[in-house]
């Protein structure tokens, strides 16, 4: 049997952390399976909380040590309680106009969306567009997950300039009302 023949008729199995890869030959393309990585599946429930079918929210998808980057504030913000308070806040920030949606081009539509999505390994980048105040708002979620499928970093990139400074007003307006009475 020649080489190529054995290696076509071969399937192995490489360890990838806690999961499996099989390579198999498919046509004339080697293509790789994983099946589903559990970024992938962090990913879903990400997009089934922003629906608001996720019954568990913010508490089923962080880890209690999350670590949060935000595009505001310069020192990492670490814990489940403030992460979930500045994600609560940007939700509240970030849903885009909804004046705007019937005005603007079809690219945003004004309202929130994510228009790239890049998952590898255990971490996924997640590019957004919205309109907040008239201004088009453009960045990406950094999101890391562990192998419990909690999300255990959380960044939060943001262009261009204009927006970083209206979106960080409207957070810190945003976070005052949210925080507790002292």
């Amino acid at each position: 049997m020649s080489a190529p023949l054995a290696i076509q008729a071969m399937v192995a199995t490489i360890r990838c952390r806690s999961r499996t890869l099989d390579l198999h030959k498919g046509g004339d393309v080697w293509h790789c399976e994983l099946g589903e990585q559990l970024i992938e599946q962090v990913i879903e429930k990400w997009h089934k909380y922003l629906r608001g079918q996720l019954p568990g929210g913010l508490d089923e998808l962080l880890d209690d040590d999350v670590v949060f980057y935000s595009p505001i504030v310069y020192t990492p913000q670490q814990g489940k309680a403030i992460t979930s308070l500045y994600l609560h806040a940007a939700g509240q920030t970030l849903p885009g106009d909804p004046a705007v949606a019937a005005t603007t081009d079809e690219k945003t539509g004004g309202a929130f969306r994510y228009a790239k999505q890049v998952l590898a390994g255990d971490t996924a980048v997640l590019e957004f567009e919205t309109t907040v105040g008239g201004k088009y708002v453009n960045g990406v979620d950094i999101i890391r997950c562990n192998d419990a499928g909690r999300i255990v970093e959380f960044r939060v990139m943001i262009r261009p300039l204009q927006a970083v400074n209206l979106v960080h007003r409207q957070m810190a307006a945003m976070l005052e009302t949210m925080q507790p009475p002292e």
